[in-house]
């Protein structure tokens, strides 16, 4: 909604100030200007915009009645005297009245007017002030009524002055009616500090999302739309209007999208609510390339964009976030009046920085990256090479758990009942087949971890499709355990796609001493959720040729973790 729109109706129509013929009338008057055989005109529109009906008490053949003479007020009677005398010539006063129709036509004022100028008595007809009388008649109901009042100076007994500069605009509007619908306009006008005032000031309130919320006041109505739907949101909680808030909030989320995400997050975040805010992040989750790439990303504020890099769950590679969280800081450089040196960049990222995963970037990805970017310090650099090069990997500074791009509930398997001690290793990896009866994505595996007590294992999982021999998924990483029969989680880069009845190879390759192992095999494991109980049904098959050892009756890779 434009702003003043206001359904075809004018947003203020304002009685008080000179008209056509140079006479005054106060704003809250109940009188207007007869057009044409008695017919009102001059009052402000309804809700519905209403064309005015004709004076019940208009005399026969649309004359004016005495009793309509006698009951126009002295500043009427004062009106037609100043009309009278600036009237020099019929065709002057013609020109006059054409005008004032021309202004009046947004009330739907009937425009037949000639017959009105062929004598002075016709002129003070014309400027002849009578009530708006019995206009609650022809509204059927307590909400018509109500809207009719809706920006409407007939009754009113308040302005807001709304907007700043020239874009203010004067509403006028009813204590009643803003005090029943709005405990802040009830404190306002009704509590221990009650204003007095007759005109209220609002510079931080957009006229159309206060017209938006006064509609909604008077009427039940709901008029935003993608330009207004934020200020009214505002404007909503600034009243304390819960009722028009969900509406915006519905608003927004029917038009949640990837490109607006972003934007509508920290919105959301501003105005507290959680609920959109969810929503938002899940979308981004869904789509996060798309999010990133959209121009509302790099408007963001810092504690947003935290707030997305520590989530585990984004569907992007770690370097597309590293580009994106560098062409944000590019951008407030620019808002904070910096150059965009890869210092400044660095500063402004602050803690952002350290939650980019640079460890779950490949070799190639991070060289030709954030390797060069100049942003991180040469130790941090060296470090990280290290920690892609080198076994037993070094210590880092940055996250190294997986994003998993999955909803849901993470869910694993157990494939033997029993555990035992020492299994050794030479260099060849521990295999096992499998396949599943459903769609799902494995995360990562469960492994069993040192008898000698707290060590640390380096190792490689795999998981190849066994008939083309294609590796879909691995992880060169480590894992330190405590020396128990518990399995240690080691997690894949990116979720892996198992597609059902199809026959695929777990494989780890762990170097470190002797380990747990596990005994009493189990050939079919299935999982049920316990919220939809859907069923999981795992299929483990011996590998052939090298495996260390492992098969289905014993051996390594224990445990396999997954989401539906």
């Amino acid at each position: 909604m434009a702003a003043g729109d206001n359904s075809g109706r004018p947003p203020c129509l304002n009685l008080s100030g000179p008209g056509p013929l140079g006479n005054g009338q106060p704003s809250n008057s109940a009188y207007s200007m007869p057009m044409s055989n008695g017919g009102p005109a001059g009052a402000t529109g309804g809700a519905q915009g209403a064309a005015r009906r004709p004076n019940p008490q208009s005399g026969p053949g649309g004359g004016e009645s005495a009793g309509v003479v006698a009951e126009t007020p002295p500043t009427a009677h004062n009106a037609i005297q100043q009309a009278l005398a600036q009237s020099a010539s019929a065709r002057a006063m013609e020109t006059s009245a054409t005008n004032m129709t021309s202004n009046a036509s947004a009330a739907s004022v009937p425009t037949t007017h000639s017959s009105l100028l062929s004598a002075p008595a016709a002129a003070a007809v014309l400027v002849y002030r009578e009530p708006v009388y019995n206009w609650q008649a022809t509204k059927s109901t307590v909400k018509e009524r109500f809207a009719f009042l809706f920006n409407n100076e007939v009754l009113s007994d308040v302005h807001f002055l709304v907007g700043k500069g020239m874009g203010v605009q004067r509403i006028p509007a009813h204590r009643f009616v803003l005090a029943v619908g709005s405990a802040v306009f009830d404190a306002m006008f009704n509590g221990g500090m009650a204003t007095t005032s007759t005109e209220i000031e609002l510079p931080d309130v957009e006229p159309a999302a206060f017209l938006a919320l006064l509609k909604f006041l008077y009427s039940d109505e709901v008029q935003i739309g993608p330009e207004t739907v934020m200020t009214t949101l505002y404007t909503a909680k600034k009243y304390a209007v819960p009722a028009l808030e969900a509406h915006c909030v519905e608003f927004l989320k029917k038009n949640l999208r990837a490109d607006n995400a972003f934007m509508l997050l920290t919105q959301a975040r501003l105005f507290d609510e959680p609920q959109l805010a969810s929503l938002c992040l899940e979308n981004i989750d869904k789509n996060t390339g798309d999010a990133l790439a959209a121009e509302g990303f790099t408007d963001i504020d810092l504690d947003t964009l935290v707030a997305v890099l520590e989530r585990d769950t984004l569907g992007v590679r770690e370097v597309r976030l590293f580009v994106a969280a560098v062409r944000w800081a590019e951008a407030e450089a620019h808002r904070q009046q910096l150059q965009p040196t890869p210092e400044n960049k660095r500063r402004v990222l602050g803690k952002a920085l350290a939650l980019i995963r640079f460890p779950l970037m490949t070799i190639e990805e991070f060289a030709a990256g954030p390797a060069q970017s100049s942003i991180l310090t040469d130790r941090e650099v060296v470090s990280l090479f290290l920690h892609f090069t080198v076994n037993p990997k070094p210590h880092v500074e940055f996250i190294d758990r997986p994003r998993c791009c999955l909803r849901g509930k993470e869910c694993s398997i157990t494939r033997f009942g029993q555990v035992e001690s020492r299994w050794g290793y030479s260099g060849t990896s521990d295999r096992i087949r499998f396949s599943v009866n459903r769609r799902i994505f494995v995360v990562g595996f469960g492994l069993y971890g040192s008898i000698h007590g707290p060590t640390d294992y380096q190792v490689n999982i795999q998981i190849i499709h066994t008939d083309s021999n294609t590796v879909l998924g691995q992880n060169d990483t480590g894992f330190s355990c405590d020396g128990s029969s518990n399995t240690f989680r080691v997690m894949f880069k990116e979720p892996v796609e198992i597609l059902p009845n199809v026959n695929y190879t777990a494989c780890a390759t762990l170097k470190g001493p002797d380990s747990h192992y596990g005994t009493k095999g189990m050939r079919k494991v299935t999982h049920e959720s316990s919220s939809t109980g859907t069923k999981t049904c795992f299929t483990f098959c011996y590998a052939a040729g090298n495996n260390n050892g492992t098969s289905v009756e014993d051996g390594q890779i224990p445990e396999v973790i997954f989401y539906t």
